[in-house]
């Protein structure tokens, strides 16, 4: 969790799963949704786990969903650089989203995610990003 700035990004903390804010924007409200039990595999999780997970993916589709009104909404479970089990949220849209002054894109659209390329924020732009999600969650 610490590759993606926690505990400074985190946005909710679960019982068995953490939220993130992903530093490297690759859409507007990228974030990271990590397991905290120490698995390196999805099949290592436990049932509460599975359990949970489905509250933690409601809550994160309502915050994105009033924060920046996404089109779809992919998790990318790819652990090839950091291999304990986490999902890249990358919210989706159809059009270019205006947020702090700034125009984020969607390169991929409607494709997959451009995972290699990301919206050139500052640290500022960041926090006000990581604040407003966290105002829109429960």
């Amino acid at each position: 969790m610490r590759k993606f700035g926690a505990p400074q990004t985190c946005i909710r903390n679960y019982r068995y799963w953490t939220v993130l804010l992903r530093p490297a924007q690759i859409t507007l409200g990228s974030l990271v949704l990590a397991a905290i039990e120490p698995a390196r595999a999805l099949s290592e999780l436990s049932r509460e786990s599975f359990a949970e997970m489905a509250d933690v993916v409601r809550d994160i589709e309502r915050a994105l969903r009033q924060a920046f009104r996404y089109d779809r909404i992919n998790y990318l479970l790819l652990m090839m650089v950091d291999p304990d089990v986490h999902f890249h949220v990358i919210p989706r849209y159809a059009s270019d989203r205006d947020f702090a002054g700034i125009r984020f894109t969607d390169p991929g659209w409607p494709g997959i995610p451009d995972m290699g390329r990301k919206n050139d924020i500052g640290a500022e732009t960041l926090e006000r990003i990581l604040g407003h999600i966290r105002t829109c969650w429960n």
